[in-house]
């Protein structure tokens, strides 16, 4: 992890601890993609897998 925004990893979830704050990007240099279901067909079979939850509010904007 860098600490700086990766204008690469654009991201909404304020709550993640890699997230940059007002840039709205990630931190990490990468993030792993990973599923939530054995058939992904859809966005929502997705997930962040590289996702920590943070000290900034449990708020998604």
């Amino acid at each position: 992890m860098t600490g700086n925004a990766n204008t690469s990893i654009k991201c909404s979830v304020s709550s993640c601890a890699y997230h940059s704050g007002q840039q709205h990007c990630c931190t990490l240099d990468e993030i792993k993609v990973g599923c939530t279901t054995n058939d992904v067909a859809t966005c929502a079979s997705t997930e962040c897998a590289s996702f920590k939850l943070g000290n900034h509010g449990t708020c998604c904007k």
